[in-house]
């Protein structure tokens, strides 16, 4: 097997480390604003009070989850972008083929994900929640349904523009989308500027209208940027290419069910932590929601990791689709070391952003918090890995194998763990995390060993000499 390009083409380390952080930067820092939208939500509807949190939480948790998977299968396009811009012959022509099918996928899933969403109330019943509580979550989720196509569309347009080397806009987008949302909730949920207070229906009218006026800017600068505009994405967007929408999909469900299976795993955590009570689980949302915010880096940088590894593997130049995938994950390492020693060192520091740790009244949250940010200190690296060598492997369109990688790891070590420990054992809550780090350190040994072995596997064969 012959490789298309010479090595005169090749990155230097220090070229690779540059283009990487050149997407990982805005990347990360627009899935820090996009936590920042949700945290906008949750402290106007805070206001309101306990019923309508618990209400939101609840809907939250069910839409949250299925535009994850929604966005997992359409992430599909990130790789295949990048492969066409590598390959570089007809490359206009299939790039707006692979968004034009990914615009499909966004409206026909999304539509199922509406379907989802309308029936909110139904799955909470099912789940054994409070009646009055799932018919308000019910009521938000029937008006939250409305941004479901708008966001999933929207990331397709994020993988374009980031894709193709433009991922600043996706920041700019982002942070316009972080004022409509606090406006829109300051002005629909408490009633000023002389609009009628709609409490929890507003927070989520607020959503749908952040979500549209999200898609609105895409489309603008896309329409405006005259390197976007050439690749003429909405033209005839209605001709099927049936052999680019079973790509995404062969490419785009196992993404999907990983997202699934991750998500899926610290959902039931939380489950589990209830049981042991209201302040093991208040503890446990604290620590998770500080890794969470941790984590934004690597997940930037793994979604970097598949756009550059994809552009090589499109050029068929294995040495930089390796240096570029060793170059993210050395990054993403890098970070998640900062993040564990700033756990481990200063706790109480990190738990003032939410908490004050010196009120008598949260001693024993604090101490229960405490004890599991040291497990997520410990987790933070695995975290790091995974994410990033799963980022990489999807940029040679390797998706199935990690998705069994993942499935096996957060379900079989993971969750058996987390039981065993945190209910055969006095650990309770600390035994949950010590399956919750498990879990990810499975996910990260076996994405790293198919990430090193990627040649032997043969995950880089280029037939053709340029």
């Amino acid at each position: 097997m012959m490789q298309h390009s010479s090595t005169l083409d090749t990155p230097s380390w220090g070229q690779e480390l540059r283009a990487t952080l050149a997407l990982a930067v805005p990347l990360a820092a627009t899935n820090l604003l996009q936590m920042l939208i949700h945290a906008v939500d949750v402290i106007f509807i805070a206001r309101l009070g306990d019923q309508p949190l618990a209400a939101s939480s609840l809907g939250i948790a069910i839409f949250g989850l299925t535009v994850w998977a929604m966005t997992g299968l359409v992430g599909a396009c990130a790789p295949l972008i990048a492969a066409e811009r590598g390959r570089k012959l007809h490359s206009v022509r299939d790039i707006r083929r692979t968004v034009r099918m990914g615009m499909w996928v966004a409206v026909a899933f999304g539509l199922v994900g509406m379907g989802i969403a309308f029936a909110g109330e139904a799955l909470l019943l099912l789940s054994g929640q409070d009646a009055a509580i799932a018919a308000m979550a019910g009521d938000f989720l029937v008006i939250l349904a409305w941004a479901m196509i708008p966001m999933v569309l929207a990331g397709v347009f994020r993988i374009f523009v980031a894709a193709l080397g433009k991922p600043g806009y996706a920041t700019a987008i982002t942070l316009l989308a972080l004022g409509t949302n606090t406006l829109g909730n300051w002005v629909l949920v408490f009633g000023n500027l002389g609009m009628p207070a709609f409490g929890l229906a507003g927070s989520a009218a607020s959503s749908v209208i952040t979500a549209l006026a999200m898609l609105a800017a895409y489309v603008v600068v896309i329409s405006s940027d005259r390197t976007l505009r050439r690749y003429a994405i909405f033209g005839r967007w209605w001709r099927p290419e049936w052999a680019r929408l079973k790509q995404i999909m062969v490419i785009g469900t196992p993404i999907s069910l990983t997202v699934l299976a991750e998500a899926g795993l610290f959902s039931v955590a939380a489950l589990l932590m209830g049981r042991f009570g209201e302040t093991e689980l208040a503890a446990h949302t604290l620590a998770l929601n500080l890794a969470a915010l941790a984590f934004q880096i690597p997940f930037g940088t793994a979604q970097a990791a598949t756009i550059r590894v994809g552009y090589h593997h499109g050029a068929g130049d294995r040495v930089a689709a390796g240096r570029a995938g060793w170059v993210a994950i050395a990054i993403g390492t890098g970070f998640m070391s900062t993040t564990a020693l700033a756990m481990l060192l200063v706790p109480t520091l990190l738990l003032q952003v939410y908490i004050d740790p010196y009120a008598p009244a949260n001693a024993a949250l604090v101490a229960f918090a405490l004890q599991y940010l040291v497990l997520a200190a410990i987790f933070q690296l695995a975290d790091g890995v995974q994410a990033v060598g799963a980022g990489a492997l999807r940029g040679l369109q390797d998706t199935q194998v990690p998705m069994w990688i993942a499935i096996f790891s957060y379900w079989v070590p993971g969750f058996g763990f987390a039981i065993g420990l945190g209910f055969f054992t006095p650990l309770e809550g600390t035994g949950v995390w010590i399956g919750l780090a498990l879990g990810l350190f499975f996910a990260a040994a076996g994405l790293l060993w198919r990430w090193i072995r990627r040649d032997a596997l043969g995950l880089t064969r280029y037939e053709t000499a340029a």
